[in-house]
């Protein structure tokens, strides 16, 4: 259980015209601490800027507050992210017992030496959530890694993406379907595994919630709904998707922690709700939540492209049945049923019901279905 000192909010923005000499010191610079009982429920999230992966870092950490193997939590943060946006104005109110350090990810020529210095030169954590990283090169990612083999830490935890995977048929897909050799999280994964930390890999997909700062998913429905639009949805609509809500996700990369041997041994997650969904199905709900029973699905040839529909043409979808069995995860604990009319209030607080809309690309590939 986490003490509630105030908040630490540390800005080092490191930026490409300084790096040359900001990231000068040798290694033998700092002094790790080393690890004991005192130190070794120490966690790190290094958080992204926003988008789909964009509130994890806050939920994670909101999670990780109750749990009594965490006495210390510190948020390394993109500082390119938007403070005065979700979730990271919400951070000193919501999360008033964590340290927030900033720091430049996207700098490629960060070191371990220099992820120590920002982040304090006694600093070691035992556990480490990277939710910023889409490779080991071009950002802070090898930076991250390398910090984590020396501090000795106990978890490495790695949020990819299934978006990795190249779909063979098998639905949901296993841990086991092939992925993109060169995508970068793939090269994170394996650069991880190569240096023999005891690492875990999360690849969720949609991700949705209350304090997201990316709605393009679901909004792309209530954007159609409310101004009497039809919904062009290509194939059939029977498609499969996964939409999870952000805590339930957060859940998920926390469930590390109930078994950690386990959690390497198996290595790979997939992280999703296994409230699955179809395509037509995610349509009758979002207007049933914005109150409107008369609207229109138009199904068209995917061969004619996606144009701004959100998901796959095709099925796409994961289940946490391996996290279920080799973690001990309960399942979610929220519905996309249950969660849309908030949402849609969220839409409508947001002026979705007040933008300025032509729905070229829809016109286009349902003229061209006619």
């Amino acid at each position: 259980m986490i003490s509630a000192p105030t908040v630490l909010q540390i800005t080092a923005l490191l930026n490409g015209a300084a790096s040359t000499t900001a990231f000068s010191l040798p290694t033998t610079a700092f002094n790790v601490r080393p690890s004991t009982s005192l130190s070794m429920s120490a966690a790190l999230i290094v958080q992204n800027k926003g988008g789909g992966h964009g509130e994890l870092g806050f939920q994670l950490a909101k999670n990780l507050s109750s749990n009594p193997k965490i006495t210390s939590i510190t948020i390394l943060q993109d500082s390119a992210c938007k403070d005065s946006k979700e979730p990271f104005c919400s951070y000193a109110t919501d999360i008033p017992n964590v340290r927030v350090v900033k720091a430049n990810l996207a700098d490629e020529s960060m070191t371990a030496a220099d992820m120590q210095t920002l982040l304090g030169g006694g600093e070691a954590f035992e556990y480490v959530w990277d939710n910023a990283s889409k490779g080991a090169e071009g950002t802070a990612g090898k930076a991250i890694i390398d910090s984590a083999k020396n501090w000795n830490s106990k978890l490495l935890t790695y949020v990819s993406s299934a978006g990795i995977y190249k779909p063979n048929g098998v639905f949901p897909m296993p841990e086991t379907t092939p992925v993109k050799d060169s995508a970068g999280q793939v090269l994170y994964e394996k650069y991880a595994i190569e240096n023999g930390l005891p690492f875990v890999s999360f690849r969720p997909q949609y991700i949705y919630g209350e304090k997201s700062n990316k709605w393009d998913y679901i909004d792309w429905y209530f954007d159609r709904l409310v101004r009497g639009q039809p919904l062009p949805i290509p194939g059939d609509g029977s498609q499969k998707v996964s939409l999870t809500n952000s805590e339930d996700v957060a859940s998920l990369l926390a469930s590390v922690l109930n078994d950690e041997a386990a959690a390497v041994k198996q290595t790979f997650f997939n992280c999703g709700t296994d409230q699955l969904v179809s395509y037509d199905e995610v349509a009758a709900m979002c207007a049933e939540a914005a109150g409107i029973s008369d609207y229109m699905i138009e199904h068209y040839d995917g061969s004619l492209g996606k144009a701004k529909f959100p998901f796959r043409l095709t099925d796409f979808y994961v289940s946490p049945d391996t996290a279920k069995e080799k973690l001990g995860w309960k399942g979610p604990k929220h519905s996309l049923v249950d969660d849309l009319p908030w949402y849609y209030e969220s839409y409508t607080a947001r002026g979705g019901l007040d933008k300025e809309m032509e729905f070229v690309e829809d016109k286009e590939v349902l003229s061209a279905t006619v």
